[in-house]
C-alpha cells in the first residue's frame, strides 16, 4: 500500500471521489422517501384494518393504496441508484476494499441477504395481494415491508459508522487486511445506534413533509378533499414527533462526533481556539468559498453565539472541554491531565508504523525470527496512527471549514423551521379548539389569514399560503437531509476510515479519464432516472386514488 501513493494520479481520486459523492447524493434522494412514506402508508392500512368491517373501509384502504403506489415509484428508484453505489466500493475503492473487505463486507452481506430480500418478498404481497391473501396478513406485509427498508439502512449504516469510528477489528500484518475481531462491536457500536436513529427518524420527515405537500396541493384544487385532510393529521403527526426525535437523536449524534472525530466538530464549528464553557455558534461570517490560508485560522468575525451550547453538546456539561483546530494539529492536555499528540507527532508515528510494517515483513521473508518480532512491537505500539504515515502535508488534516460550517448550519436552521411547521400544520389539521382559535389569531393578525378564515375553527383546511409553504417545505427538506450527510462525510477528510486510511491510500489505480467519462455517464443517467421518477409521481399526484369515497368532503 506504501508504493501506491506514488503511482495513482491526483486526478484519479479526485474523479473517484466525485463519482461515489455524485452516486451517495442521488441514492439519497430516493432513501428518506422510501423510508418516509412506509410509516404513513403503514398507519393508513392499520387504520382501515381496524375499520374494515366499518363504512370508512373502503376510504382507508383506497387512501392505503394511493400512497403505496407512490412508495413503489420510489422504491424501484433507490434500489437502482444502490446497487451502483455498492459496486463502486469494487470498481473505484479497490484498496480500501481489500484492506477493510472483511469487516465493511459482513454488514452489506447482511443486507443483501437478509433485509433486501425481505422487503422485495413482502413489497410484491403488499402490491399484489389486496385480494387474495387476509387483511391481517396484507397488513403484516405492508409493515414487513417498511421494516424491511428501514434494516437495509440499518445495516448499510452500521458500515458507514464503523468507517468513521473503526471498532472490533485488528490489522493483520501477514495478510496486509484488517480483520473482525468482534461483529457485536461493529454491528452495535454506539456511533452506529445513534447515526441509524438520527438518519431513519430524520427520513420520516421527508416522507411526512411529503404527504404534507401533496394532501396541500389537493386542497388548494379543491379536490380529494378527504384524503388529504386524514393524510394531513397522520403526516402532521409524524413529522413533528420525528423532527423533535431527529433533534434529540442529533444530540446523541454529535457527542459521538466530539469523542471520536474532534476535527470535524472543530470544522462544524469554525473552532480554532477551543476550551472549556464553549458558545455554539450560532450564524458568524465564514466565507464560505475560502479556506483559511493554513491550519492556525483565526475565529471567525461578527459571531452570534449561544453561551455554554457547544460544551453542553459535546459533553453534557457546561464546563467541558472541546478542542479547535489549533488544539488538534499543535496538541493539547485536557483538564484531567489525559494529553492528545500533535498532528506533527501522530505523522511521525504513522511513519514508524509503515516503516517497522516493511520491515517486519521482509524479516519474515529471510526467516530471521528475532528480527521481526522486534519490530512486530514497534509496529504495535505505533499502530494507532499508522493512517498518518501516509499524509505529506499536515494542513490536509483539516476539513474544508466553510462547507461543513454552512451545512451544518443548514440542516439545524432547517429542522427547527420544520418544527415549526409540522405544529402548525397539526393544530390547523385537528383543529384543537382553544390553541387553534390563538393560532387562527395571531395569523389574521400578521394578515395571513382573513377574520372570516380566522373564525372557521371547524375547518380542517390550510390557509392557501400554508399549502403553498409546504410544497416549498419539500426541496428544503432535502436540503437539510443532503447537508447532513455532507457533514458526516466531508467532515471526516481526508479519512476514508478514520484515522486509518485516508482517500488518496484507498483508491483503485485507474486511469482519471476513464473515471471521469463514466462520472457524466452516471451523472446524465441518475438525472434522466429522476426526471422520470419525479414526471411518474407529478402524474400519479395529478391522477389521484381511486374510489369516489375519496372525493368526499
Amino acid at each position: 500500500m506504501q508504493n501506491i501513493l506514488s503511482v495513482i494520479d491526483a486526478g484519479t481520486i479526485d474523479w473517484s471521489r466525485a463519482q461515489f459523492a455524485l452516486t451517495a447524493i442521488y441514492h439519497w434522494l430516493f432513501v428518506p422517501l422510501t423510508l418516509g412514506l412506509a410509516v404513513i402508508m403503514g398507519i393508513c392500512e392499520t387504520i382501515y384494518y381496524r375499520k374494515r368491517e366499518t363504512p370508512d373501509a373502503d376510504f382507508w384502504r383506497e387512501t392505503s393504496k394511493f400512497w403505496q403506489r407512490l412508495f413503489g415509484v420510489n422504491f424501484a428508484m433507490g434500489v437502482a441508484t444502490g446497487i451502483i453505489l455498492e459496486f463502486e466500493f469494487g470498481t473505484n475503492w479497490s484498496n480500501y476494499s481489500w484492506l477493510v473487505g472483511d469487516i465493511f463486507g459482513a454488514p452489506l452481506a447482511i443486507e443483501g441477504i437478509v433485509a433486501f430480500f425481505m422487503e422485495s418478498t413482502f413489497v410484491a404481497v403488499m402490491f399484489f395481494g389486496w385480494k387474495k391473501v387476509s387483511a391481517r396478513f396484507h397488513l403484516a406485509s405492508t409493515w414487513l415491508t417498511g421494516i424491511g427498508a428501514t434494516l437495509s439502512a440499518w445495516w448499510i449504516l452500521v458500515a458507514n459508522a464503523w468507517m468513521q469510528y473503526p471498532v472490533g477489528c485488528q490489522f493483520n500484518p501477514d495478510t496486509m487486511r484488517n480483520e473482525m475481531t468482534s461483529f457485536l462491536d461493529v454491528a452495535l457500536s454506539p456511533f452506529a445506534v445513534d447515526k441509524f436513529l438520527h438518519t431513519v427518524i430524520s427520513s420520516w420527515i421527508i416522507g411526512a413533509v411529503f404527504v404534507v405537500a401533496v394532501c396541500g396541493w389537493y386542497l388548494m384544487k379543491k379536490r380529494h378533499l378527504r384524503l388529504a385532510k386524514q393524510s394531513m393529521k397522520i403526516a402532521s403527526i409524524v413529522g413533528l414527533v420525528a423532527s423533535l426525535g431527529a433533534a434529540f437523536t442529533g444530540h446523541l449524534s454529535g457527542q459521538d462526533v466530539a469523542r471520536v472525530q474532534p476535527m470535524k466538530l472543530a470544522a462544524m464549528e469554525a473552532l480554532y481556539n477551543g476550551g472549556t464553557e464553549q458558545p455554539l455558534t450560532m450564524v458568524a461570517w465564514v466565507n464560505p468559498f475560502e479556506q483559511p490560508d493554513y491550519a492556525y485560522g483565526e475565529e471567525p468575525a461578527m459571531k452570534i453565539a449561544m453561551p455554554y451550547a457547544l460544551s453542553i453538546m459535546a459533553t453534557n456539561t457546561t464546563t467541558g472541554f472541546v478542542p479547535g483546530v489549533n488544539d488538534l494539529m499543535r496538541g493539547y492536555t485536557l483538564p484531567d491531565g489525559t494529553r492528545e499528540p500533535s498532528a506533527d507527532e501522530k505523522i511521525a508515528s504513522g511513519r514508524i508504523a509503515l516503516e517497522a510494517l516493511q520491515a517486519y515483513r521482509q524479516a519474515r521473508a529471510e526467516g530471521n525470527d528475532s528480527a521481526a518480532n522486534e519490530q512486530l512491537r514497534l509496529f504495535r505500539e505505533n499502530e494507532k496512527y499508522m493512517g498518518y504515515g501516509y499524509v505529506k502535508d499536515k494542513r490536509d488534516l483539516v476539513p474544508y471549514i466553510p462547507l461543513n460550517f454552512w451545512a451544518f448550519r443548514t440542516m439545524v436552521g432547517v429542522g427547527c423551521l420544520l418544527i415549526l411547521f409540522f405544529g402548525l400544520v397539526a393544530v390547523l389539521a385537528f383543529r384543537v379548539p382553544l390553541v387553534s382559535i390563538v393560532t387562527r389569531r395571531l395569523l389574521a393578525a400578521f394578515g395571513l389569514l382573513s377574520e372570516t378564515q380566522a373564525d372557521m375553527t371547524r375547518s380542517a383546511t390550510l390557509p392557501k399560503w400554508l399549502s403553498k409553504a409546504a410544497i416549498l417545505m419539500v426541496p428544503l427538506a432535502y436540503i437539510a437531509s443532503e447537508s447532513g450527510w455532507i457533514v458526516a462525510e466531508m467532515g471526516r477528510q481526508p479519512w476514508t476510515i478514520q484515522d486509518m486510511l485516508p482517500t488518496w491510500a484507498a483508491v483503485s489505480d485507474l486511469n482519471a479519464g476513464s473515471v471521469a467519462v463514466t462520472f457524466f455517464l452516471f451523472l446524465g443517467l441518475f438525472t434522466a432516472m429522476l426526471g422520470v421518477e419525479v414526471g411518474i409521481m407529478l402524474k400519479q399526484i395529478k391522477k389521484g386514488p381511486e374510489g369516489t369515497s375519496l372525493n368526499d368532503k
